[in-house]
Order: structure tokens, then sequence, then C-alpha cells
């Protein structure tokens, strides 16, 4: 198998429900029906009222939700949630959430959700919602799965401006706009975002889902300490305002509006202090890739704007190079009849990383040692392995997930520290190690 390459681097729903527990609507038997599935998640939203309706086309193209008449269906504990749509598995969906008397939300905040005219709500613990919140999404129907969350809300709220109204088309390329505001990879709002106050057990999330539920976190931790917002629908309304009027937001601020640049910021911060929260030793090295996204997507969306304007527009943001760096980094032939060069990169901005820490970053390899192709889903992962001499690298970290691609090894004592890693596929082989790279403490 080949081994890896590393490089060190320094709109509001009409609902009237007079049951508060959880129901399912009604749906004839007569006809095909399609079930629609999810999660509701800010934190993990309770009891929240949940409406699925197809989107159609009018005779000029336009397409706007078919309203049905239809019990709402409530969220569960865990933020999920089941609709039966009548019809075919074909087209797409609007999903709509709106809060209610019983609704409640997780807070996700470190160390604490902030209320206006109450006590703070401890990390964890469940809030009340106001009936001004609401999340939306949109899906197609053969896929059968739609996610809401405040990213997914952004989102439906730009693809509205299009002149095809919620078209495919029109959602699809407003989805992809979003992620790129945020720094996401491609088809993260598919994603189901994680509880980030269970991630002790979760043992298979990656860091692009747990970017995804941390960048939705970050809405709501803009309320603490920020007597501008008093609630998570203050920052969501302000944000949809923005999206919905200009097709955009703001990235530095104008004193009144949120901005990119605050959200990322909160983000990188929430990353940060849930590792302290953490047992867990690998996910919280996926935090420290998260914070690491967030600080660099902040630098280089800061760089692009600085002399260009302080809005980010329909054609989404840029995402950072996670090989780029400025100490040097290693190649690794296969079997000794060719070796992987790392893709050329364009420089980006510097990442502070602790003093005391290294941050590794590699590509997993498209091929095995013999020249057989590799599939990412024949990978299992990583192990790092490192020490403080190149010929007896005694201390490993194990990464069981072939989506990974960064690292940050930390606490690391003064001195010169070196680092290989190694492939690990689904059958129990390895490769052979990458060459070494090293640092300086």
């Amino acid at each position: 198998m080949v081994s890896a390459a590393v490089v060190l681097s320094g709109c509001g729903l009409d609902i009237s429900t007079d049951d508060s527990s959880t129901t399912a609507q009604t749906v004839g038997t007569s006809e095909p029906t399609v079930q629609i599935a999810g999660s509701a998640m800010k934190g993990v939203i309770q009891q929240g009222l949940v409406v699925a309706n197809r989107l159609v086309a009018d005779k000029d193209g336009a397409y706007a939700p078919q309203r049905q008449a239809a019990k709402p269906v409530r969220t569960a504990v865990d933020g999920t949630y089941e609709w039966q749509l009548r019809g075919k598995a074909e087209g797409w969906a609007l999903v709509e959430l709106q809060a209610d008397g019983s609704t409640r939300m997780i807070c996700d905040v470190v160390p604490q959700c902030d209320q206006a005219g109450a006590s703070p709500v401890a990390f964890g613990q469940p809030m009340a919602l106001d009936s001004n919140f609401s999340l939306r999404g949109a899906g197609d129907l053969s896929m059968e799965t739609v996610n809401l969350t405040p990213l997914t809300h952004l989102a439906v709220t730009l693809a509205e401006r299009s002149d095809t109204g919620l078209s495919p088309s029109a959602l699809s390329t407003a989805y992809t706009t979003v992620e790129g505001w945020f720094g996401l990879p491609a088809g993260a709002l598919r994603l189901a975002p994680p509880d980030l106050t269970q991630l002790n057990d979760m043992t298979g999330v990656t860091a692009d889902a747990i970017q995804v539920a941390i960048a939705n976190a970050a809405f709501l931790a803009l309320v603490n300490d920020n007597a501008q917002w008093t609630s998570i629908s203050d920052v969501l309304s302000n944000l949809t305002a923005q999206v919905s009027a200009t097709g955009q937001i703001s990235v530095t601020g104008d004193g009144t509006n949120v901005a990119l640049a605050d959200l990322l910021g909160a983000a990188a911060l929430q990353a940060s202090e849930l590792q302290a929260t953490l047992d867990s030793s690998i996910i919280s090295q996926k935090l420290a890739v998260v914070q690491n996204r967030n600080v660099q997507h902040f630098q280089t969306i800061a760089d692009v704007n600085a002399d260009s304007g302080t809005t980010v527009g329909d054609t989404g943001g840029t995402t950072e190079d996670p090989t780029s760096g400025t100490t040097s980094g290693g190649t690794v032939a296969d079997s000794g009849t060719q070796t992987s060069e790392p893709p050329a990169t364009e420089p980006t901005p510097e990442v502070t990383i602790p003093a005391n820490a290294a941050l590794l970053s590699w590509t997993a390899p498209l091929t095995r040692e013999n020249g057989d192709s590799l599939a990412m889903g024949e990978i299992a992962g990583f192990e790092v392995v490192y020490g403080t001499s190149a010929e007896n690298l005694d201390n490993s970290l194990a990464i069981g997930d072939a989506s990974v691609d960064e690292l940050l090894v930390d606490e690391l004592t003064e001195g010169t520290w070196y680092f290989a890693i190694r492939t690990l596929d689904t059958d129990g082989n390895r490769s052979r190690l990458s060459e070494v790279v090293y640092k300086q403490i």
C-alpha cells in the first residue's frame, strides 16, 4: 500500500396543535409514500414541530412548497424526526421546524448558554426556545434525508432569491455557497451534525461533521456576553434578513449586523473550549483540526476581503489548503518504482498553533504499494508515530477515520521531534512509514 505523504505545518410555519406529545401524521394506504427523516440540530432540538411539503413548479417554472393538510410531527429526544410524504420518491421537499412552548434545545455552548432575563443554562442542559425560532432545510426525496440546522436555514433563504424559487438547482447552489462561507467541505450540510454534548461516546464521528456542528453552535455562542443579541432567534433572524435582502452576509461587521468573522471566531473558540470537556484523545484531536480550520478560514477571508469589500457573495468563499505551511515536508516511494509528491499549492496565511505543538497534515493514498487502486472505503485510518529521534519513533496515535487529514500533536517537550505516518486498510494491512519530517520545539 502506498504510504501517505506527511507535511508538517506551522419563513415561518402555519401550525396549530393542542397535542404536546410526539405524534405522526396519518397517510392513506392507497397511494405510495416516501419517508423523510433527519435531525433538527442547533444543539439538539427536542419536541420541535416539523412539517414537510413537496416543492412543485408553477407554469412559469418557479418552485414553491405544495402545502398539505397534515398534523406536524415532533422531534424526538435526540432531535430526529420522520415524516411520511404522499407520492413517489422523486423531486425535492422543503422541511420546516417551528418551536412552541414544549420545544427545548440542548445547550451546546461551553461553558453555558446565557439567556436574557433568566439564569444561564449549563452546557448539556435543556433550555426553552421562543416561538419565533424556526429552521428550514430541503433535499432530494430520492435521498430521503433532510437535516435542519441554522446553516441549512440560510441556504434555503438564499435559494429563495432565485428566479426559479426553491428549485433543485437553486437549492443545490445555495447549499454549496453557504458551505463556502463557513469553510466547510463540499456536501457538509448533508451530514448529520453530532450532539456536541455527547462527543465522548462517538467513536466514528468525522472532523467534517464536528465542524458543521460547531459552526451551528457559534450562532448561540454569540448571544453570550453580547447585549445586542438576546436569543438564538435574534442572531438567526439578523443573518436571514441579510441573506434575504442582498444574497450576502457581512464579513467584518458594521456594528449592527452579525458578521461572518464573528461566527468563525466563536466557532474556533468553541472548538478550543470543548477539548477541555473530553476524555477521548481522538475526538480532542479532531476538535483541534476544526479549531485550526476556522482560524485559517477566518484569516483567509480577512485577507481576501481586506481591499475588496466587506461581504461574502453568492459565489461562495475560499477554503484553506491543509498541506501548506512554513516547514519542510517529505515524500515516500511506493514499491521502489514511483514517488508520490504533495500537490503544488499557493501560500496561505500562517496558522497560529501552540508553541509546544506540531500540526501534521497528509493526503490519503490512491494506490497500494503494488500499484493497485485504493478506494477511500478501503482505508480504515492512519497511524502517526513520533519521537525525539528519527530512528526511535516510540509514540503513536491511531486515527480510525479515513476522512481525517490533519492532526495536532501537542504537549511536546523542548527539543527536536520527528514524525511519520502509515496507512491502515480495512483488511488489517499496514503501509510502510512515510518519510520522516521534524519540528524544533
